[in-house]
């Protein structure tokens, strides 16, 4: 965020972002600097360290990282490569230049399989794949180059998002080539259209009530306003660190009936094999975010949740692209 006009920079390389949804925020935000894009990649330092030198930042909110589980534990490298050593690019440039606020994107995936629910910040790191282990090895980063400066950091470990933009302006498309590492949610609406056959459930035989995994899915909306309170509450010299969830667990046998209700699709359900890399039960406790920061989850229903996502889904059956709306 550069420090006229509250004008901001959003830096991608767009290997998994659009730029289609770019240019709908340009258009929400004409002003001359308002929103600006810089196409890079973090993990190039000299572009990176350009970018830094070019424009007098006030904050860092970084979001950018592969985050798919499943693609994690065929890819490890990967995710360490682009998780951890970016995130040490992205410190190194904001020391050069003085940047003193950063908001991380962090996962509930840094947890493991805790012995006991619901997760609060004290509950013990243990990771099981190599997604949460690099945002761990990020979080460890960052609190230690923290205590050698006066950074205010904040912490923000999300749980599973759903969900699309209240006013139908943004969604999620996802490559095709990536839909198979998927959210449950872009996998469902692709049962719906017809775009795969039906939705592939992975393990019925977990521990839980009806044998499947549980979650904690959190509303797209409720997770941009975290982020709003974490920076207006970012303080020099302190760390916080904040679980994002609503705190209730829900199985995805119920995200599944969830799903068909929401789209009106009785979408076909093949059951399978675990996943490598899940775990059985994952859900917060918000306690912390809602005492500290006064933020606490509204969207949570999550079927009016998906309602709102489907919506996006039927008007934009292209994604980004040309317009193929149907009813």
């Amino acid at each position: 965020m550069r420090r006229f006009d509250s004008s901001k920079i959003h830096t991608d390389n767009l290997s998994r972002g659009n730029m289609g949804a770019v240019k709908i925020l340009q258009k929400l935000f004409p002003e001359p600097g308002r929103l600006q894009f810089i196409y890079a990649d973090l993990g190039d330092a000299k572009s990176v360290n350009k970018i830094f030198a070019e424009n007098a930042f006030d904050a860092v909110i970084h979001f950018a990282a592969v985050a798919y589980v499943g693609e994690s534990t065929l890819e490890p490298l990967r995710y360490y490569h682009n998780i951890t050593s970016n995130t040490l690019v992205i410190l190194e440039a904001m020391a050069a230049h003085h940047v003193k606020t950063l908001i991380y994107s962090s996962t509930c995936a840094t947890y493991g399989e805790p012995l006991k629910m619901p997760i609060t910040e004290q509950t013990p790191q243990m990771p099981i794949n190599p997604y949460g282990k690099a945002k761990k090895m990020s979080e460890d980063i960052i609190i230690d180059f923290s205590k050698t400066t006066n950074m205010a950091v904040m912490i923000l470990r999300y749980f599973n998002v759903i969900g699309s933009d209240l006013e139908g302006r943004l969604g999620e498309a996802p490559r095709a080539e990536l839909r198979k590492h998927g959210r449950i949610s872009g996998a469902c609406f692709d049962a719906a259209r017809g775009i795969i056959p039906g939705l592939k459930v992975r393990g019925t035989d977990y521990k839980t009530a009806d044998g499947t995994c549980i979650r904690d899915y959190i509303d797209v909306t409720d997770l941009v306003d975290a982020h709003v309170l974490a920076l207006a509450n970012a303080k020099p010299g302190k760390v916080g660190i904040y679980n994002v969830g609503t705190g209730t667990g829900r199985s995805v046998k119920e995200f599944v009936e969830a799903c068909k209700k929401a789209t009106g699709v009785d979408i076909k359900v093949e059951y399978l094999s675990r996943r490598p890399g899940d775990y059985a039960e994952v859900y917060s406790d918000p306690t912390k975010i809602r005492r500290e920061l006064n933020w606490t989850a509204r969207y949570t229903d999550i079927e009016e949740s998906l309602k709102v996502a489907w919506r996006w889904q039927k008007s934009h059956m292209n994604g980004y692209g040309p317009s193929s709306a149907t009813d």
